[in-house]
């Protein structure tokens, strides 16, 4: 992916009251660096200050990545294995003026407490203040190389379902079924998975969070698959439930309701719609059928370089407004313990004037197109 890694930058001098941002490795570092670089027991810090300048607390086994990068035009603060990571932190604190009274926003949802402590011992009297949501904030308003990138992450995820369903059979187990289905992500390109598939079967897909076991499938049972792939860093996350098989008639009338709160909620969400008014819309369709307490999740969660971000939060009660750029999954469920439960999921992103969809995979019990 091509993208314009200065203007991102620029766009943490307008966080306030902070002197300086500081970003460890993760999906933060890949979205304003592109340096896909990983927390290990070697710490790595960007910084960056109001004037545009990015500073790196870096190991030297990895300095010639950052060498790599000319147009990143960091300033390095290299550290060994033999002399440890405490003079680097100490001379990127003086040389960025992080002394007393300054203020450092950090991202306390991913910095560890090893590198919260080696900043402020190597800066006594340097405060921390948390800045995740603001990073998170300028992540959610995906631009359209992203947006390109999520598309074709989700094309390569149900071209895998196509492949996966030609081959499933009743009696192949849980875990049988995800280990081809990774197998056919990684045959199509998926550069990883955006997490671990759920597989479940029967009673198991009543568990929204279930674990993927040894139990066969079943003829005439709910059979319900959540997965993702990956292209370039951006991931798809995709949910659909069959039966391979006859449902009953409960089952049926269960994934009909499921399709019409997916439906509603697709309906209800556009630029400027409070984030709680679409989880309402897919909760009020399940409510009115009779399944409002199997409905025990969220309507859906931010999608980006994280597979669950938390802007946008689609859930109860957000007053928060939805904004062109967001991305996001739809995906209402209904889940009776001893027989099964349903899930649709969709990906969307809002627009200047409404959604796109960008899944297309058919919304039925019957496996295949």
């Amino acid at each position: 992916m091509t993208a314009d890694y200065s203007a991102r930058r620029a766009q943490l001098a307008a966080i306030p009251e902070v002197d300086a941002v500081a970003i460890v490795p993760g999906a933060n570092m890949l979205y304003f660096t592109g340096l896909d670089l990983h927390l290990s027991e070697r710490p790595i810090i960007a910084l960056f200050t109001p004037d545009g300048q990015m500073s790196v607390i870096i190991p030297e086994l990895e300095a010639p990545r950052l060498a790599a990068r000319p147009d990143l035009a960091a300033r390095a603060f290299p550290w060994s294995d033999t002399d440890g990571y405490e003079g680097a932190f100490s001379a990127a604190a003086q040389a960025l003026g992080l002394g007393e009274g300054a203020v450092l926003g950090v991202d306390g949802m991913t910095m560890r407490v090893t590198e919260g402590l080696a900043l402020q011992q190597a800066a006594p009297g340097l405060a921390l203040r948390p800045v995740e949501r603001a990073l998170i904030a300028i992540r959610a308003r995906k631009q359209p190389d992203e947006i390109a990138l999520m598309r074709r992450a989700v094309a390569v995820a149900e071209q895998a379902l196509d492949r996966l369903l030609a081959w499933v059979q009743p009696g192949m187990t849980e875990r049988q079924i995800a280990a081809q289905l990774v197998r056919e992500l990684e045959a199509l390109g998926s550069s990883r998975l955006a997490f671990e598939p759920l597989v479940q079967t029967g009673p198991n897909s009543a568990l929204p969070h279930g674990t993927v076991t040894e139990r066969a499938l079943q003829p005439d049972e709910f059979f319900l698959v959540d997965f993702g792939a990956v292209v370039d860093g951006y991931p798809s996350d995709i949910t659909r439930t069959f039966c391979l098989g006859a449902p009953s008639a409960e089952m049926q009338t269960i994934f009909d309701t499921v399709l019409r709160a997916n439906e509603a909620a697709r309906a209800a969400a556009g630029p400027g719609v409070p984030m709680g008014d679409v989880d309402r819309a897919a909760r009020a369709v399940i409510e009115a059928a009779g399944y409002g307490p199997y409905f025990i999740h969220r309507t859906g969660h931010g999608l980006g370089l994280d597979a669950h971000e938390p802007i946008p939060q689609i859930a109860a009660g957000v007053p928060d407004l939805l904004e062109p750029g967001m991305a996001f999954t739809i995906e209402p469920g209904v889940y009776i313990p001893g027989l099964g439960g349903v899930r649709i999921e969709d990906d969307v992103v809002v627009t200047e004037t409404g959604l796109d969809v960008l899944t297309s995979y058919p919304r039925r019990l019957a496996p295949g197109r």
